[in-house]
């Protein structure tokens, strides 16, 4: 695919120019490197763009960095197929229809802070009550960070997530087939038919439990819950875990018309509410606002995610109030020491 080809046609720019990296003792001597204990301690943009710069020349960062890029793409790659396969499996199923792709509005987020992406996507809502916004992009483009970073500016906002209504439904179809001697995984055809998900669908439900509070609750089958209250416990359970893979596939297209009916019961109480995904099943949820982050440049999207791991790595490792110098001289050796793994 077209990233796979831009990271693979990139190796050769990412050793070039390194023929005179310096050893990991005294690195950080040897550049402008500005990496402090406190800076390190925030675990945001800002850390991981000074590490990226710290580490420019250390020939260890840079194969965890295309390491690192390689390992995105191919993920990317296997969970956008999946996810196709489940939005043709809803489109045969009569579930969903098959539609054009909507606009998108892309934005490059290289250079620009989660504040400048965030006012960049504010300034192109018409108003700022009952939005709903949706991110989609590749991994390591910054859709969690932009999206947090949303949900302090915009009033009244909040995120939304599949992944519960995809835990709620797993643990239907799983209890389902305990009470009934079923094997999900290795009967799930038989199981996951359309009247069954439809059935269990219909034990779902989106409500208002408050002030700007939601709660899905699930009520059928001997279960009288609000997901609030079991998304710890109960939908974290390996029942749930193991098959919602399974479930997932076959109902893609049942969930995303669940979300867009919940989107819109919040939007039209005035909520503002962020959706961040893939553009399989996004472009599903009607919305005029559609934003998609984007990295050009393949090198520096392996950089983001190495320099995130080794960042996180050294939060554990160093002293408390430790030095430029330590710092950089943890990162480096957690890179040496991931490579070598």
């Amino acid at each position: 695919m077209a990233r796979r080809a831009l990271l693979q046609g990139s190796k050769m720019l990412l050793g070039a120019g390194f023929g005179m990296s310096v050893g990991v003792k005294g690195y950080a001597q040897a550049m402008d490197c500005s990496m402090t204990y406190e800076l390190l301690q925030q675990q945001n943009s800002n850390t991981s763009n000074e590490m990226i710069r710290c580490l420019a020349k250390n020939s260890a960062f840079t194969k965890l960095a295309q390491h690192e890029g390689d390992l995105m793409v191919q993920r990317d790659e296997e969970d956008e197929l999946k996810l196709w396969k489940g939005v043709e499996i809803s489109i045969a199923r009569g579930v969903l229809a098959k539609i054009p792709p909507p606009k998108v509005t892309k934005i490059d987020v290289v250079g620009k802070t989660p504040s400048q992406v965030a006012d960049i996507i504010i300034n192109s809502l018409e108003t700022k009550t009952g939005c709903v916004v949706v991110l989609q992009g590749m991994s390591g483009t910054g859709k969690g960070t932009t999206s947090t970073t949303l949900l302090s500016k915009l009033p009244d906002c909040v995120t939304w997530s599949n992944g519960n209504v995809f835990r709620s439904l797993t643990l239907l179809a799983a209890t389902h087939c305990q009470q009934n001697g079923i094997d999900l995984q290795n009967d799930a055809e038989k199981v996951l038919t359309p009247e069954n998900v439809a059935t269990w669908m219909k034990m779902l439900s989106f409500h208002k439990v408050g002030d700007k509070k939601y709660d899905i609750k699930i009520q059928g089958l001997g279960l009288d819950v609000n997901v609030s209250e079991v998304q710890n416990t109960l939908l974290k359970e390996t029942i749930v875990a193991k098959n919602i893979p399974t479930v997932a596939e076959q109902t893609q297209g049942d969930v995303v018309k669940f979300a867009s009916a919940a989107l819109k019961q919040m939007s039209d109480d005035g909520m503002n509410v962020i959706l961040e995904g893939r553009a399989a099943t996004v472009q599903y949820v009607p919305t005029p606002y559609r934003f998609e982050l984007v990295i050009n440049d393949p090198v520096l999207l392996g950089q983001r995610r190495a320099a995130q791991r080794v960042m996180a790595g050294c939060q554990q490792e160093v002293a408390k109030g430790a030095g430029r110098d330590e710092i950089i001289n943890t990162a480096g050796g957690l890179c040496e020491k991931w490579m070598r793994e």
